[in-house]
């Protein structure tokens, strides 16, 4: 991928990530009260940057950025493309933007990344499945429009579909399978952009396929 077609985000958003990034390590690190006051303070104004520029809560900017602790790294999100017998690709629809995505979220702490897209599926939309191979890696953030205070990055497996039948979720609202040309309008950019669509349905159908990935 070349550094053109990275994710334009704007400086300040790139700062404040980076320097919160530096604090929460940093603050893992520290060896004594003065380091770890140094690092709070950086923090601090990686929140306060956030909160000016980005029109953002005070308080859920403070959770986003005090939530992890350690080394600071990107979460990481799993997705699950299953398709019918009719080429039709499996898709839910998000209880809380109403958009249409593939089923998956945030991996668990001790989930395999096959299993999370695996459970994910049966929380999500009430089909089993079995992850066959890995259609790419993404960076989340390769979403025009849209600024997270956050980076992740995406893993999207091919699964075959084994059993089970629609059934929606707390954090659904319907399941449905589309066929490609038929896909919803109203997409979940940011948890299945229509870029990733496209890689799912070529991967499908091919014999061989090389894992894309940013």
């Amino acid at each position: 991928m070349s550094p053109t077609n990275k994710p334009q985000l704007p400086p300040w958003l790139r700062w404040a990530r980076r320097i919160q990034a530096i604090a929460q390590t940093g603050l893992h690190y520290a060896e004594n009260p003065y380091q770890r006051q140094r690092f709070e303070e950086l923090l601090d104004l990686a929140e306060e940057m956030a909160v000016m520029q980005g029109g953002l809560e005070p308080a859920e900017v403070h959770a986003l950025f005090t939530r992890p602790e350690g080394y600071a790294t990107p979460r990481v999100d799993v997705r699950a493309a299953a398709f019918d017998e009719q080429g039709r690709v499996l898709m839910v629809r998000d209880a809380g933007d109403g958009g249409w995505c593939l089923p998956g979220g945030w991996a668990d702490v001790g989930d395999t990344p096959s299993g999370a897209a695996e459970r994910e599926v049966w929380e999500e939309a009430g089909f089993h499945v079995r992850a066959r191979r890995v259609i790419g890696v993404y960076d989340a953030n390769r979403v025009p429009g849209k600024l997270y205070l956050y980076h992740a990055f995406k893993i999207v497996f091919l699964c075959d579909l084994l059993d089970g039948e629609a059934r929606p979720s707390l954090e659904t609202t319907e399941v449905a399978f589309f066929a490609r040309e038929a896909l919803p309008a109203n997409l979940s950019p940011y948890r299945t952009p229509q870029r990733i669509l496209e890689d799912a349905f070529e991967a499908y159908r091919a014999t061989h396929w090389d894992t894309v990935f940013d």
